[in-house]
């Protein structure tokens, strides 16, 4: 299996080599829980989903973990003004989260290990590296020495004299040096705190992704990923954390994905212009957030438009339309299927390609494009324009479905029942393009009145009214119109 990995670390494609054959070590650094999260937040919980299952897929043996970072600043921040424990702000928005991750479909992840729930994990790994002599006490606060540790900065490919350089004069002067940063705090009054050979203190962000790893997956691991955001600091304090206590390799490959922009700028939310998971899912729908991030490479930079928006409800309104042909033709032919030879061809050829795009660092924007291709060649078996469903159509639709669901399974995209789903988007559409539904039920009222009364002219009239407006008419079925979506 030659699957090629992007790591940060290097700066290149490389040859994946696990640390032991047929298994992977993998972590993502996950939510710190005071508040819903932006659909960014989401962009790598839907790529290593498939990650995950493209190395099970490979017949590998995955110990996936994601944490919650449930002790904070903004934590404690949220409590305060709302006058409730911490506790309380992280249960409410570890399930929250999970409600979103739960409506996405993706695979539960093996673990997700809870910040509070590692104190002593995090105390025993901040004394290592503090008996390593990379760490150091003021006044019940413990810093991180990184002029001790040699490599820092190789993540990030940061010089420590022009971090120095970009630092501005307010720097704590308990420091050793501007770039150290904290391992432990003291508590203030009305935080959490534990105890710990340095007082009654909390840990500090970085260390905490350290010890969970070490706790769960050992001193080295396989793949760390994450945002690109958190390469430095997060990811450059990590290793020097892991790596200055065990003086050993802490991941191998470094995986970190793309920003994503509505139109032109990065979603952040000093810009204001932050939108929720929850709240995309609600105004959109989920599979439209999936097939978004997937139809690009995770390394790329990507908008989010409305005409992107279109584009995709566009896509998932055709493949969802095929499969839902390709159901119906199953349902309506008794007798056993037979294969065109032509047809299972071109699915094994298209299996061979994403097998290829999949090791190719993972590029799930030629998979869609290869699962895309797959659908354009079963709608050109042309069984829509066939009255009466045989043999052929039945055993082309089954192995159309079932090749479907597999990569479905794969990516958590086409799972949905085909015909409510596109009811569904249907409905986005209406609502995206602000089409006044009883308008258009008036008018197609009028026009079966006009057709009832042979008045093909007016019925012509108001068909074009309705075409105006986006609207196709379905006559003879049971849903008398839907949405026309772009091609």
């Amino acid at each position: 299996m030659n699957q090629q990995i992007y790591n940060t670390m290097s700066g290149k494609k490389e040859i994946f080599k696990p640390l032991k054959e047929g298994e992977v070590k993998m972590y993502l650094c996950g939510p710190t829980v005071y508040d819903f999260l932006h659909i960014g937040n989401f962009r790598g919980a839907i790529i290593f989903n498939l990650i995950r299952n493209w190395f099970e897929e490979q017949g590998r043996k995955v110990t996936f973990v994601y944490n919650y970072t449930d002790v904070d600043d903004k934590i404690i921040k949220r409590a305060n003004e709302e006058g409730v424990e911490c506790s309380d702000i992280t249960e409410r928005f570890i399930k929250e989260f999970e409600t979103d991750f739960g409506r996405l479909g993706l695979k539960p992840h093996d673990y997700r290990p809870r910040v509070t729930e590692h104190i002593p994990q995090i105390i025993e790994l901040i004394e290592g590296i503090q008996k390593n002599g990379k760490a150091y006490e003021v006044e019940g606060e413990v810093f991180y020495d990184t002029q001790a540790f040699e490599g820092y900065g190789k993540l990030s490919k940061k010089k420590l004299d022009e971090l120095e350089a970009g630092h501005r004069v307010d720097v704590d002067g308990r420091k050793k040096n501007p770039q150290d940063f904290v391992l432990w705090k003291p508590s203030k009054a009305g935080e959490p705190s534990w105890d710990s050979p340095w007082g009654k203190g909390r840990p500090g962000w970085h260390i905490e992704c350290s010890a969970m790893v070490k706790s769960i997956l050992g001193e080295t691991i396989d793949i760390h990923g994450g945002g690109i955001d958190l390469i430095f600091p997060h990811h450059e304090n990590e290793i020097a954390q892991s790596e200055g206590c065990n003086c050993t390799t802490y991941a191998n490959y470094w995986v970190h994905n793309e920003f994503i922009n509505f139109g032109a700028e990065k979603m952040s939310k000093s810009l204001g212009n932050v939108i929720t998971a929850r709240n995309f899912m609600e105004t959109y729908h989920p599979e439209i957030l999936k097939y978004l991030f997937l139809s690009a490479h995770y390394r790329t930079k990507m908008s989010i438009t409305d005409d992107k928006l279109l584009q995709t409800i566009s896509a998932l309104n055709r493949i969802y339309s095929s499969l839902l042909l390709a159901s119906s033709t199953v349902k309506k032919v008794d007798a056993p299927g037979e294969m065109d030879k032509a047809f299972g061809s071109k699915l094994k050829e298209l299996d061979t390609k994403i097998t290829e795009a999949l090791n190719d660092d993972f590029n799930t924007a030629e998979m869609i494009s290869f699962i895309f291709e797959g659908v354009r060649a079963f709608n050109a078996l042309g069984f829509a324009n066939k009255g009466k469903r045989n043999p052929i159509h039945k055993g082309c639709s089954e192995a159309f479905l079932s090749w479907m669901k597999k990569y479905g399974e794969m990516s958590a995209l086409f799972n949905a029942d085909p015909e409510k789903i596109l009811n569904e988007l249907d409905e986005v559409l209406i609502s995206m393009k602000d089409i006044d539904r009883s308008k258009v039920e008036e008018l197609i009222t009028k026009r079966a009145q006009a057709r009832e009364a042979k008045d093909w002219a007016q019925a012509d009239e108001i068909r074009d009214e309705l075409a105006a407006m986006d609207i196709e008419l379905l006559d003879g079925q049971a849903k008398a119109w839907r949405v026309k979506v772009s091609e």
